[in-house]
Parts: C-alpha cells; structure tokens; sequence
C-alpha cells in the first residue's frame, strides 16, 4: 500500500518527497506508522519479505526501509541483505521487540543504518532517526553517482597500464576542486580528453566548456577571440561586437591548448583576467566580472621558455598550479593493444561493420612501432587500416607505410646481428679445432668428431623444434629462437619447408 500527503502541496509532494518503505507483519503498527509519516513522506507499506523485496526494485529511489526483524518467512534480517543488494544506497532502519547486542551488530555488518527497539514510544526521537537515515541515503546515492561518473568518464581513456592509472587517479583527485591545471605532454597523447574529463567531474559540469587552440591565431586575433571586441574596434568586424571565448566559459570551464604558442602581450592580458577574476573587452573600458576555471594545456617545456625570457614567470606559476603529465605512448605501450581494438571496433561500426579482428602478427608490428604522433597517430592509423582493408582480419599487408619500413629496418638489423654472431660462432670454432688438432688444424681424433652434429642440422633441428612447440606458428617460433620472422621464413625456404 502506498500513502500520499493529503493536503494542498501533495501534487507537488509526489515530485521531490523522500520515499520510505515499512514492512511489518502487523498491520495496525504498518498503518500507524504510514499515517504519522505520510506528511512529509512518501510512504508504501509490506507485510512480509517479498512483498517488500517488490517494492524495492519497482522503487529504485527509495530512501529508507524500516523493517521488522522477526516475520514470518524470511526475517527482516535476511531481507535486508536482499534490499541492499538490489540497492545499495538504501538505508534499512531495523525493528524488533527482542533487541539485543549480537543482533544489533550482525544488522550493521549486513548493512543496517540503524536499529531500534519496539514498542515505539518516542515517535519524535524515531522521526528524527528517520530524518537522519535519509541523509545518509541521499549521500551514499551522491557518493554512487560520482563514482558513475567517474567510470563513465575514464572508461573514454583505454589505457589500462601504471603510467595511465596514475594520470586516472590524479583526475579523480584534482576534478572536484577549482584549481587551475596544467596538463603537460606531446602532441597525440591525449590532452583535450583529461581535460574534458576534468570538466565532466568537476562541480562545474553543467556549465559550459570553452575549448581555444591557441596555435591557430596570431597577435591581435587571439586577443580578439579571447577577450571579445566592441562594435568599431575592427574593421570589418561584426557589428554588435563580439563575445569572447572567456565570457562564454562564464560558470564553467575554460581550456587554452598549447598556451606556449600565446605572445608576450596576451601573456599580460590573460595574467590580468585570471589575477582580478574579470574581463574587459578589446577597445572597451568596462570591466565585466567572470567566473571560470582555467585549465591548459601545452606540449612544450613552459619552465625553459621562462628561463629563455619568451614566456611570462609570473604566469606560469598561476597556471602550474596542479601539473598533469599526459605519458606519450612508447611510454605506455602496453596499451597499444587495447586501443587497436577499440579504435578497430570504432571504425569498424562507422564503416558498415566489415572488419572485426587483426592478426597477431600485425598487432605485434603495431605494438613495436614507437608512434611519435601518439594515441592520435595511432588512431588515425587503424582508421586508415579499416577502410583499406580486403578482407575481414586486419594483416601485415594493411600496415600504414611508416610502420613497415620499421619493421623491415629491423628484420635487417637482425638479420646481420645473427649473421654476425653465426660467423663469429664458426671463427671460434675453428680456432678451437686448431688449438686441439694438429699442425693442419685437423681434430686430434674422428671420436671427438662423431659426437658433433653439424651446424646446418642443428640449426634445421633446433628450428624444427621451435615451430613443432609453437604449433607452427612463425612468429612465436621465431621468438623463441631469437631471430626475425624474416630470417626464419629465409631458412625454412632454403630447406624447401616455406
């Protein structure tokens, strides 16, 4: 059963009234109860364990349960390990004419808010209980909401190694306040994305987000964009004037990307609008006030340029306030793999959902690749891969260009290492031979000789073995044998076996 408020404001009531939930075998204690709270509440009522378990997943916003302890079937105890369970911001306030420490304290291990003892005598003290359980379910559901937040927001991060988590955990902390940030790293590595996430969980989050690439004006036009203009300031501008990028972060947050590239004189400017927390337009005398907050960002090394006399001291030291390093990718690279995936599927779906998977061989190309363009090199890369590819698995033919050529670069490098060493390896040998032999540098007998394979068999052999363990595959195999798959794939030609 469920109570309204019977009076003028009940229309309203339904809205925003707490929701409360009282279960009890008793119905006279349910009714009384309901009615006492049923002003200031919204109040359903259930005679038994599942009635109520009902009540709970058809009302997700409930805020408090009361719930008697002995009921027939399922005890309030065991229904309270259910509710928390379907809703864990729940608070269960528990009921019973039999209180006693052990029950009390299970109740609070199983998740109970509080515990009170029947018959109620003091309906002002339990009301006040209420009140107070209601609290603590509104900020466990505020704590559960921020954490929502909080993975919906990383989750757009697929970085899952220690250099990333680091970045992660440094967000949750910094989001909630109003600092100023500095977010530091090469160009790729994901700079705008911190920073919009920095946004999204910051108090800020239903305000706007004002995002100036600083790189993309010069002089006066940035200042323009900045900071707006009044109408004749320009020739050529518009008529009313403009509205800058710093009004329009009002209430909310400003992002200035790669802030190295700004000049001197709106180095001042900018300094000024963060110092007195106001703006005054190009070619106007009003200051008008401004709330925002800043948040930027560079790829270069703002502290030399302060030591080289092209960026502002004073400035710097307001921006670096709290400083985020965004790591580049041949730092992290054991995120590669994931973030192939992810892009794959991405452009995958956009591109009518053809290709689906991609060969080790050429994940393992991929992740070899040091990406001096970072995530955004990277991601434009599997774009270009998708589109291109023939069939539905990604391959080492559908490598961009630059990665390739890496790897071949490579497979020579390894190539003549081993070659090398093979060479080095059959100088010893002969040297020993001589050393052991006679004048001519012959063995000192055929015994000593019938015991040794030589080296072409052993090698055939050892490399035989290596692809009969990997189940044939080459590049595991070659792996394991420490060359390139190159330099097997030559061998195994040589003996016929490609």
């Amino acid at each position: 059963m469920v109570y309204y408020a019977d009076n003028w404001f009940s229309s309203f009531s339904l809205i925003v009234m707490p929701k409360i939930l009282i279960v009890d075998d008793e119905k006279p204690l349910r009714d009384m109860l309901a009615k006492w709270f049923a002003p200031v509440y919204t109040c359903f009522t259930a005679p038994d364990a599942t009635e109520a378990l009902r009540l709970v997943r058809a009302n997700p916003d409930l805020a408090v349960m009361i719930s008697d302890v002995k009921m027939p079937g399922e005890s309030g105890v065991e229904l309270l390990r259910k509710a928390k369970a379907e809703n864990p911001s729940l608070a269960v306030i528990l009921l019973t004419a039999y209180g006693t420490v052990d029950l009390a304290v299970e109740a609070m291990k199983d998740g109970a808010t509080d515990f009170f003892q029947k018959p109620i005598t003091d309906m002002k003290a339990f009301e006040r209980r209420v009140a107070k359980a209601i609290q603590t379910s509104d900020l466990d559901r505020e704590v559960t909401q921020l954490k929502d937040r909080l993975g919906t927001e990383l989750e757009r991060f697929t970085g899952r190694s220690p250099a990333m988590q680091r970045v992660y955990t440094l967000i949750r902390k910094v989001a909630p306040s109003g600092a100023t940030i500095l977010i530091e790293g090469p160009s790729g590595s994901g700079k705008e994305l911190a920073a919009q996430a920095i946004h999204r969980l910051s108090k800020r989050a239903k305000g706007p987000f004002i995002a100036v690439e600083c790189a993309a004006f010069s002089g006066d036009l940035l200042k323009s964009e900045l900071f707006g203009y009044e109408p004749g300031t320009f020739t050529g501008g518009l008529k009313d004037g403009k509205k800058g990028c710093i009004e329009e972060a009002d209430g909310g947050t400003l992002f200035l990307d790669e802030i190295g590239e700004i000049d001197l004189p709106t180095q001042i400017a900018l300094l000024r609008t963060i110092e007195t927390k106001s703006v005054r337009r190009l070619g106007g005398a009003a200051e008008e006030p401004v709330d925002f907050r800043l948040v930027a960002a560079t790829n270069r090394n703002l502290a030399k340029m302060v030591a080289d006399g092209t960026f502002r001291e004073d400035l710097y030291y307001r921006l670096n306030v709290i400083d985020v390093r965004m790591p580049a990718l041949k730092d992290h690279a054991e995120d590669i793999a994931p973030l192939v995936r992810r892009f794959l599927k991405e452009f995958s779906a956009a591109n009518g959902g053809t290709v689906t998977d991609i060969e080790p061989a050429a994940l393992k190309a991929l992740e070899g690749y040091a990406w001096p363009g970072n995530v955004r090199q990277l991601r434009n890369a599997v774009e270009k891969m998708v589109v291109l590819a023939s069939g539905p698995q990604l391959t080492v033919a559908d490598l961009p260009a630059d990665v390739t050529a890496t790897e071949r670069a490579e497979d020579t490098r390894r190539e003549a290492r081993d070659e090398g060493e093979n060479e080095r390896q059959e100088t010893r040998d002969a040297r020993g031979g001589r050393e052991a032999g006679d004048a001519s540098g012959a063995p000192s007998s055929r015994a000593e000789t019938a015991t040794i394979s030589p080296l072409a068999e052993t090698e055939k052999a050892q490399i035989l073995s290596a692809l009969e363990k990997c189940r044939n595959n080459k590049s595991k195999a070659a792996d394991l044998l420490g060359i390139s798959r190159r330099t097997l794939h030559r061998k195994l030609k040589e003996w016929g076996l490609a």
